[in-house]
């Protein structure tokens, strides 16, 4: 079900946590594509070319037309919501006018070109309190900052699309795997039974909210999503896809699963500072969507997450 397979992908982010599972993933369904990275830091890893690329910097359609990319995945974004809630302001900036700025200049430099943006699962917000797994048509209803100026950004280019953009947006759930840094919630309780277990933390964990359920996926399925949107032929203008298991996770559930894996006890002590002002109980996606148009599940076991995500902070502790 695929069209033909991109020759150049350029892939803004493609330095982040994300990006460093998604050009692997590119690699093995478009093993004969050059893969371009987009950076300001540097060449990135995996990739076959890097090139310098500031979203809000003039000369944007330059800077595509230079590069020719038969296809351009978005990744590049500001995606903690702590960090939302310190500098909104910067949040709106790099998410809402870079990927404005971004469609725009692919809609005049490379007419035509797949665009896929990455959104989040988090513009639906207050839209959970609903209680059962939200499709695609459920109202945005963002809870912070980051959501809000994603959300913003999912319209922006949903709007462009209307106007020519041959846009694809993905909503993934709350991604999670090795890589990820301390600063979401699986990462951040690996990070703490590891140091615990290697004797370099008391046995005392401190957390945000426990009763907590969310729609965890692992990463490198999100990334074989990506993979199959830059190909996908025929889908409508403005192609809005969930990525979820529609399995949601008691987060105090994940945090025992850790600890049990380690074979450690510990106290658990709850962080104010790890709180969110505004916040909802429960989270679930409903994908058929994508599994409709795209041929895409979630394949990945919940308990290889969990292993991975594990033995990766236990080599980073080790590391020092």
């Amino acid at each position: 079900m695929s069209a033909a397979a991109p020759g150049r992908i350029l892939v803004t982010g493609a330095g982040g946590f994300v990006g460093r599972h998604l050009l692997p993933a590119l690699r093995q369904h478009f093993p004969a594509a050059t893969l371009v990275a987009a950076s300001r830091r540097g060449d990135v890893a995996g990739a076959d070319e890097t090139v310098p690329f500031d979203l809000l910097a003039p000369g944007l359609e330059d800077s595509l037309r230079r590069i020719a990319p038969d296809a351009v995945l978005h990744l590049a974004a500001q995606a903690s919501v702590p960090v939302s809630f310190a500098d909104p302001a910067g949040t709106w900036r790099v998410n809402l006018d870079g990927s404005l700025a971004l469609g725009e200049a692919m809609l005049r430099a490379l007419p035509g070109r797949r665009f896929v943006h990455v959104s989040s699962a988090e513009i639906y917000g207050l839209s959970f309190q609903a209680g059962t797994p939200l499709a695609e048509d459920a109202l945005p209803r963002p809870a912070n900052p980051y959501a809000a100026s994603k959300a913003a950004a999912d319209l922006a280019i949903g709007e462009l699309s209307l106007r020519g953009l041959n846009a694809v947006r993905l909503r993934p759930f709350n991604q999670t795997g090795p890589g990820q840094s301390d600063g979401f919630v699986v990462p951040a309780f690996a990070k703490q039974v590891a140091l615990i277990e290697a004797g370099k933390q008391e046995p005392l964990l401190r957390t945000g909210a426990l009763d907590r359920w969310r729609d965890f996926i692992d990463v490198r399925d999100v990334c074989a999503a990506y993979a199959l949107a830059l190909a996908a032929p025929s889908l409508p203008p403005g192609a809005v896809f969930n990525l979820s298991t529609g399995r949601p996770q008691r987060v105090g559930d994940i945090l025992d699963a850790l600890l049990a894996r380690a074979g450690i006890a510990a106290r658990v002590e709850q962080d104010a500072g790890r709180l969110r002002p505004t916040d909802v109980e429960r989270t679930a996606g409903d994908a058929r969507a994508a599994r409709e148009a795209l041929g895409w599940e979630p394949s990945t076991p919940w308990a290889q997450t969990l292993d991975d995500v594990l033995q990766d902070w236990r080599g980073r502790v080790a590391a020092g």
